[in-house]
């Protein structure tokens, strides 16, 4: 935990212990430089404040490692890679970005993907078609998990809060009602880093959208200089790790189906900022969203140029943050911009990543892709 008051002006003292008596999200290494900060933490206290209060909420999943993943990690009792190690996936996989000690975007190699694998039983991970269509719209964990069938115990959602955040993403722009009536669906997704070392995890939107195809295109300087312009064509979903399982045995070159619907995912990198590379992408046809995770609007000034472009064509632009302070900054930011309002309220995300991000600045809990608003 950082001292909130870092460069104030003086150096700090020592460790960041002294937290705030009114917000207790905040905490300071000196009553000096907690004073200096005043000035500016008055202004965001009783906001971050309010938060705080909120801290059950945000740590409520229905796993049964939900205390474990939370709770623990927060309070060091546990750490994302102990979390990993007891579950037998640690550093392997698809899960090798999932703690400090992993892969980072930068080892992004040269194969068209570093893993489509599990590294889990068929049991616990969607490793094949779902048994049935979606009967209803998703609404949290608890309903996917019960449509895919997949035991409360099972670690996925740790890395399908990308799919299914996109799938949220689409409900919340109003256009669920869209995809049964579109035989394409075009997604620009910006800033993507960690998702470049899990890309298989994307299979999934075959279930999510049946009878669709799902072009996504994935812009953000994180993209490697020798991956720009790749075309990765997800035909089936991640494997599971039992050797015998009919999921590695599907035909490479079907799309996959569930009764007669058939459907295919597309995805394409681009190196660069969206508002760079925006021409070359659109070429054709817009996008009908634009979705922005765990964006980091408010602490980078290239994003005032994306908003920028964001409004011109007037699409549906959804943005996820780690925690709601950084998404009523991002609003702030957007609202500067476009002297309009968000689309639609900061609202948390129910299909947020169920572990809580080590070492945040703050002492609200902080979960990828956390909390969502739309421009």
């Amino acid at each position: 935990m950082e001292c909130a008051g870092k460069g104030s002006g003086t150096r700090c003292l020592g460790p960041a212990r002294k937290r705030c008596g009114s917000c207790g999200a905040v905490s300071y290494c000196s009553a000096s430089h907690q004073i200096s900060h005043w000035k500016v933490h008055r202004e965001e206290c009783e906001r971050l404040e309010r938060q705080m209060k909120n801290l059950d909420l945000l740590n409520d999943f229905p796993f049964t490692f939900s205390q474990e993943s939370t709770v623990q990690i927060s309070e060091k009792q546990e750490s994302r890679c102990s979390f990993l190690r007891k579950r037998g996936i640690h550093q392997v996989g698809l899960w090798v970005c999932e703690c400090h000690c992993g892969a980072s975007v930068t080892s992004f190699g040269n194969s068209r993907l570093e893993s489509d694998t599990w590294n889990l039983s068929n049991i616990l991970c969607p490793c094949r078609g779902p048994s049935s269509p979606i009967a209803k719209a998703l609404c949290s964990w608890k309903d996917y998990y019960e449509w895919r069938c997949i035991p409360l115990q099972s670690p996925v959602s740790l890395l399908l809060h990308w799919p299914l955040t996109v799938y949220h993403a689409i409900q919340l722009a109003g256009l669920g009602s869209l995809t049964s009536e579109i035989s394409k669906l075009r997604i620009h997704y910006l800033g993507p880093e960690k998702e470049l070392l899990q890309l298989a995890v994307f299979g999934e939107l075959h279930a999510l959208f049946p009878g669709v195809f799902v072009q996504i295109e994935l812009i953000g300087p994180a993209v490697p200089h020798h991956r720009d312009g790749d075309k990765i064509d997800l035909h089936s979903y991640a494997h599971c790790i039992e050797q015998d399982c009919d999921c590695r045995y599907k035909n490479e070159n079907a799309s996959c189906s569930i009764g007669h619907a058939s459907s295919a995912v597309t995805l394409q990198l681009h190196r660069g900022y969206y508002h760079d590379r925006f021409l070359d992408i659109s070429k054709d046809s817009l996008p009908h969203l634009v979705i922005a995770p765990n964006a980091g609007v408010a602490a980078y000034a290239s994003w005032l140029p994306t908003i920028e472009l964001i409004k011109e064509i007037n699409v549906p632009a959804v943005f996820s943050d780690y925690c709601e302070e950084a998404c009523n900054l991002a609003a702030c930011c957007i609202n500067a911009v476009t002297n309009q309002p968000p689309r639609l309220p900061i609202q948390l995300n129910p299909f947020r990543q169920p572990m809580v991000v080590e070492d945040s600045p703050l002492h609200l809990p902080c979960y990828s892709n956390c909390f969502l608003f739309a421009m």
